[in-house]
């Protein structure tokens, strides 16, 4: 995957606490810590919108039979593809 740069402003404080998680060696650089928060507004953000969606088929009044198997892959395969794109 290729990489580019994004430089971004933080107040000091902001900037000390990137600084102790990395030090902490909960990461290995500033970099893989913005990362990290990124995958996970992704993640998050992909959570919510199944759960939109669920909720606008329940809304909609009409039941149907769900392959939760299927749903299941459908479901990795999306996360999986949103991974790629990060």
């Amino acid at each position: 995957m290729a990489t580019t740069s994004l430089n971004i402003s933080l107040p000091e404080a902001l900037k000390e606490f990137v600084h102790e998680r990395v030090a902490e060696k909960a990461y290995s650089n500033p970099s893989d810590y913005v990362r990290a928060l990124i995958r996970e507004d992704q993640r998050r953000r992909a959570e919510e919108r199944l759960e939109q969606l669920l909720l606008e088929g329940i809304a909609s009044g009409e039941p149907r039979a769900y392959d939760l198997e299927q749903i299941r892959r459908e479901v990795q395969r999306r996360l999986a593809a949103e991974k790629r794109q990060a």
